[in-house]
């Protein structure tokens, strides 16, 4: 495995970037000098032209001060209430240390429901594509203010890996306070080896990570290897690295010890098939001038509809189908079939109009596609 040539994080076209508590916050509260520093890696990447998203920790552990409350688990209600008052705090933070910079933020809170659920999962995906499009650096964090156990992912390594291959990042840091995956736990074991690059995932591997876990966060090792297995599936490369260092971006690209899982395939084409793979759900049937636009390439539009078979709802998959029979692609709606047969054979633009609000312009986007 340590043959194997790691990828290049300043060669990143999309990164996405976890942060855990246990950096970020300190028994002082918000490690404001070592933000900073992070901040001015995030505005150096920006300025080679890749896009960041920060996933970030820290609004309990920095809520949970204000609010006087102890250290150690809280009960559900506590909890949520800590993150009330640390997530306005957390996201003023990442404000005021990018504002010199001139990088605009913007703060997204999800649940496990939001990617589970395909019609949230398109709109959380639509949104991150926005804001990215637009410059902006989402930071993002599970809304603990709402999440119960059975809605939660409970960490946000696994939290970081699903944003990765939702917003088809093709390179995913995982910032904390261990650099790597070893063979075993090298506090206890001096034999321990540790693995700069894996290229497959196997259940030694999996054997290999512990449940470590420091006094403020969630995830152990187990979680970090549970995270690569969804990034690289999606075709996002990952990194475990130690973060407490000032510029810990620049320290990695500069070649600081770490653990590089490689990715399955292209970002793009590991969406693909992901899409290809599901089973549809109805049917829209397009004229010949849709379907060459799909040969090239394109989104389909409302106006390249001619028929819609089977009830499906928003962000089901349904079956593209040409005048003559033929299967032309599979892909994600954006409307239900009823708001399809409404706006079939029209131009965008009478879309609200029609339906009474404002709609997306294409009905399959083609990043939702698999032609």
């Amino acid at each position: 495995m340590a043959s194997l040539i790691a990828p290049q994080l300043d060669a990143a076209r999309r990164l996405v970037v976890k942060v855990g508590s246990a950096l970020l916050v300190g028994p002082d509260g918000l490690r404001g000098e070592w933000l900073r520093a992070l901040c001015d890696d995030v505005a150096k990447w920006r300025a080679m032209g890749c896009d960041v998203v920060l996933v970030s920790s820290g609004s309990i552990a920095l809520g949970r001060r204000v609010l006087g409350l102890t250290d150690g688990p809280l009960p559900l209600e506590q909890a949520q209430a800590a993150a009330a008052v640390g997530q306005i705090r957390l996201a003023r933070a990442y404000e005021q240390a990018l504002a010199p910079h001139g990088v605009t933020t913007a703060q997204v809170l999800l649940t496990l429901e939001d990617s589970a659920d395909r019609r949230r999962y398109l709109n959380s995906r639509a949104t991150m594509q926005t804001l990215l499009s637009l410059g902006v650096v989402p930071i993002v964090n599970e809304n603990d203010t709402v999440a119960t156990d059975e809605i939660r992912f409970g960490d946000n390594d696994r939290l970081a890996a699903q944003i990765a291959v939702t917003c088809g990042a093709d390179q995913l840091l995982l910032l904390s306070d261990v650099d790597g995956l070893y063979t075993s736990n090298p506090k206890t074991d001096p034999d321990a080896r540790h693995l700069p690059v894996i290229d497959t995932i196997t259940p030694q591997i999996e054997a290999m990570g512990g449940d470590p876990v420091s006094g403020l966060s969630k995830g152990g090792m187990k979680t970090k290897v549970m995270a690569a297995r969804t990034a690289v599936a999606g075709g996002c490369a990952m990194a475990i690295a130690e973060g407490s260092v000032l510029r810990p971006l620049s320290a990695v690209a500069d070649g600081a010890r770490c653990s590089w899982f490689l990715a399955e395939a292209d970002p793009q084409i590991a969406r693909k098939r992901w899409i290809a793979a599901m089973k549809s759900k109805g049917a829209l049937i397009v004229d010949q001038g849709a379907a060459d636009a799909l040969a090239r390439g394109k989104s389909l539009l409302p106006a390249g509809i001619i028929a819609i078979e089977g009830a499906f709802g928003r962000g089901d998959p349904v079956q593209i189908t040409g005048p003559a029979g033929q299967h032309l692609a599979i892909g994600l709606t954006r409307y239900t079939a009823l708001e399809a047969a409404q706006i079939a054979g029209h131009q965008s633009a009478e879309i609200e109009a029609i339906l009474g609000y404002s709609g997306r312009a294409a009905l399959v986007h083609r990043d939702d596609m698999a032609v």
